[in-house]
């Protein structure tokens, strides 16, 4: 399977040199909101945790790239290592409170972050730095040697992200700590009982997804050039959740099958009009929930097992 991981990555970065830009700008788009899911993928199909606070992580993944390029010297490729790490905190600390109680518990403490994030960056007191409504503009940091386009080179950087993260997240969900989430998402109690520290799990995985969500706001940041309170609403954590089921819960590579539906999919939708648009959504997440619960990546997997025992 790591073959098989490997050349499809490596495939899909020589095949970027055969489409115009803006083809590869929305296939980038497309692994950007991969990146996201694989943090979804820890924290609710293997941690099985519930939030609504990815908008928050993902506004604190574009506003750390924004502040580093506008009220500071230093490269805007530091903004690849510092929007995890404040993702990490930002998840970690909310993981601490919500961690441990019920999952409409951990639904309302995420809410109230999701709702609280865009108000907080108007606050008056942080206005000077994060540009208050008005938001902050950048600049796509320059691609080495200047040989490849701006659309191109951020492909290949988001495809290279992806893959160092998907990597860490298997090697997570196969170890120790990774097996610790999955005892605690089956059964809490039992879990305590043998010792793991059920608090401090589901507060890990809550730090780790904050790390990948913020690191994907970071990238779209990037990539758009520009962050505003209303980039962050409470639907771009509803879209995300959307993708996740849509994808699988609990795979991988259910991830990037989410990415490129959330990305390509409002496309198939949009000459029905923005009414029968949303109705459509809702509709194709009833009949996923209802028809194949383990999402499209579970529906192949099943289809797969199906052809080899033919």
């Amino acid at each position: 399977m790591r073959t098989v991981w490997t050349m499809g990555f490596v495939a899909a970065a020589a095949l970027s040199f055969c489409f115009p830009d803006f083809i590869v700008f929305r296939f980038t788009q497309a692994v950007i909101w991969a990146i996201a899911l694989v943090g979804l993928v820890i924290l609710c199909g293997v941690s099985g945790q519930f939030s609504f606070a990815q908008a928050g992580f993902f506004g604190i993944g574009g506003y750390t790239a924004a502040i580093l390029a506008v009220h500071t010297p230093l490269s805007l490729y530091w903004a690849l290592l510092l929007a995890p790490l404040a993702g990490y905190a930002a998840g970690y600390g909310l993981g601490r409170i919500a961690g441990g109680h019920s999952l409409w518990t951990q639904a309302l403490v995420s809410y109230a972050f999701a709702i609280a994030f865009p108000q907080l960056l108007r606050w008056r007191w942080i206005e000077p730095w994060t540009g208050g409504v008005q938001g902050l503009y950048l600049d796509f940091p320059t691609p080495p040697g200047g040989l490849l386009s701006n659309d191109r080179w951020g492909f290949l950087m988001a495809l290279s992200l992806l893959a160092a993260g998907i990597w860490l997240a298997a090697n997570l969900i196969n170890s120790r700590s990774g097996r610790a989430m999955t005892a605690v998402r089956d059964h809490d109690l039992a879990a305590a009982a043998q010792g793991i520290r059920v608090v401090q799990m589901q507060a890990a995985a809550s730090g780790l997804a904050g790390a990948y969500v913020a690191l994907a706001g970071c990238l779209s940041a990037f990539q758009y050039g520009f962050v505003g309170p209303t980039g962050y609403n409470f639907a771009l954590s509803v879209q995300m959740l959307f993708g996740l089921v849509i994808g699988g819960m609990q795979s991988l590579a259910g991830a990037i099958l989410g990415g490129l539906f959330l990305q390509f999919f409002p496309d198939l939708t949009a000459g029905f009009g923005k009414g029968l648009s949303a109705l459509l959504y809702a509709v194709l997440l009833i009949a996923t929930i209802v028809a194949i619960p383990d999402g499209m990546a579970g529906a192949l997997r099943r289809l797969a097992a199906r052809l080899r025992r033919q």
